[in-house]
């Protein structure tokens, strides 16, 4: 029997999800649980461009594997128009096999964005996010208001999950409203992951 763990995913282009994911990966940690901490390489509209399959750098390559066996999940993006960007898309559009087998049937699931500017399609992209891991049958977990730094944070944060305003050169630092925040949406996924994998085993 595999360890329970959380898994975090993400895909991150100037390091600001990145730096999110490791928070939230830290959150998981304190909450007693394991992360494993997983990114998906980048696709590009030139089909014969193809990436290593191990990355040169950072987190390495997430499998489906790793998606299949993992207790809860936690999945990261820039915002791309309001929406997830394309790599962790095209990796989500694969995961038809575990949407037929019923992996991730009630296991808890959050989501995580970092945009350019404060009002730059975070809540849009937290919400879409959300769709295909209804559709595999998780159970999707916000931050409750229970976390007070959610009514007095001048940056990122939102109850749809954990949030950060990079600037228009994804060079601002992650504030400690949304540290916070990053946090605790991984502390309350692994007493989530442990409550419902007591249920299931």
């Amino acid at each position: 029997m595999t360890t329970p763990f959380v898994l975090v995913l993400y895909y991150s282009r100037s390091g600001a999800t990145r730096a999110m994911a490791q928070q939230i990966a830290r959150g998981v940690e304190l909450g007693g649980l394991e992360a494993r901490v997983r990114t998906v390489p980048a696709v590009s509209p030139n089909t014969e461009a193809s990436e290593p399959d191990i990355p040169e750098s950072g987190d390495i390559y997430c499998t489906l594997d790793d998606l299949k066996a993992c207790s809860g999940l936690a999945l990261g993006s820039p915002t791309r128009f309001g929406n997830m960007a394309a790599p962790l898309k095209y990796f989500i559009d694969g995961t038809s096999g575990q949407w037929l087998s019923g992996n991730l049937i009630d296991k808890p699931a959050s989501v995580f964005t970092s945009t350019g500017s404060l009002h730059g399609g975070q809540e849009t992209t937290l919400l879409s996010m959300m769709l295909p891991l209804l559709h595999h049958g998780m159970v999707i977990a916000g931050i409750p208001y229970s976390e007070s730094t959610l009514m007095s944070t001048k940056s990122g944060g939102t109850p749809y999950g954990a949030s950060h305003a990079a600037g228009a050169h994804s060079d601002t630092a992650l504030s400690q409203d949304e540290i916070t925040l990053c946090l605790a949406q991984g502390k309350r996924l692994a007493h989530l992951a442990g409550c419902l994998e007591a249920i299931h085993s």
